[in-house]
């Protein structure tokens, strides 16, 4: 489980957990998991793109990523924000069939790709999903009063000048930037219960935004080990473990929620987090 040949996942799942406790606290504290599991799925196609192409698969993520935040962010002005979301997925997701069609190279990947892969990331990848989580990072850490301020209360926002259509645009370039550097790790139909589930617990414990923040990363980042664990010594999927885990730390926050309930400050209600 430590060897060498393990370096790699462990410096990337540390990343993995890192950015998906941040960016799980706006995920969850914007009502926006449907997001947070649409970009993924959406995503994923653009690896068969690279294939086609013949370039690292993190790049074809990547612009793929891209499509759905300006296809989410063009749609949602004016109109319902699920449907918006949805006509986005299911858009990639044609694209994603075609290009799968187009290929044999790539079904070996697929099962990886979507469920997770623990030997899965090489040198190269790490290095681009350490680059692409500072960025996360760093955009958050800028961008975090505005952010928490248009996700709390978007009239008040713009009240104050700070635009709520530019910061969720913003936000969802922080979220698809969190999708390519988690995909590989977690897989595509569980990146979000990373992105939800501790985040949701955090929200559970303490109201305070800054000390949700911090718990979501100490719950996430111990999940995202945990699950590599597990899946090393079990050799079942990753994904497998990261959904279970992160589902029974929600469970744990709501019960804790239930049996200690006091005034919270600074957030809503953590029902409001699905």
């Amino acid at each position: 489980m430590f060897s060498a040949f393990m370096v790699n996942t462990w410096a990337a799942v540390t990343v993995v957990g890192l950015i998906a406790g941040v960016v799980g606290f706006f995920v969850v504290l914007r009502g926006a998991a449907f997001d947070a599991h649409a970009l993924p799925l959406g995503s994923f196609p653009g690896a068969a793109a690279a294939t086609l192409l013949g370039v690292n698969r993190l790049l074809g993520l990547l612009a793929f990523a891209g499509l759905g935040v300006v296809g989410i962010g063009r749609l949602r002005p004016g109109g319902r924000r699920e449907v918006a979301t949805a006509l986005t997925l299911v858009t990639l997701l044609g694209l994603g069939a075609l290009l799968l069609s187009l290929t044999s190279q790539y079904s070996a990947e697929i099962y990886a790709l979507l469920f997770g892969q623990v030997l899965g990331v090489g040198t190269g990848d790490l290095l681009a999903i350490a680059i692409l989580g500072a960025v996360a990072a760093l955009a958050v850490a800028w961008a975090f009063r505005p952010l928490l301020l248009t996700s709390l209360s978007p009239e008040l926002a713009e009240a104050q000048g700070t635009s709520a259509a530019r910061m969720d645009m913003l936000f969802l370039a922080i979220l698809a930037l969190a999708t390519v550097l988690t995909l590989p790790v977690v897989g595509a139909l569980l990146v979000f219960s990373l992105m939800v589930g501790p985040p949701a617990a955090a929200r559970a414990f303490t109201g305070r935004p800054l000390g949700a923040l911090l718990l979501s990363v100490g719950i996430a980042l111990p999940t995202a080990w945990a699950a590599v664990a597990l899946s090393f010594l079990t050799n079942w999927p990753v994904g497998f473990f990261v959904g279970t885990l992160s589902a029974a730390a929600y469970l744990a926050g709501a019960a804790w929620a239930r049996r200690a309930p006091r005034p919270r400050r600074g957030l809503p209600a953590v029902e409001r987090a699905g």
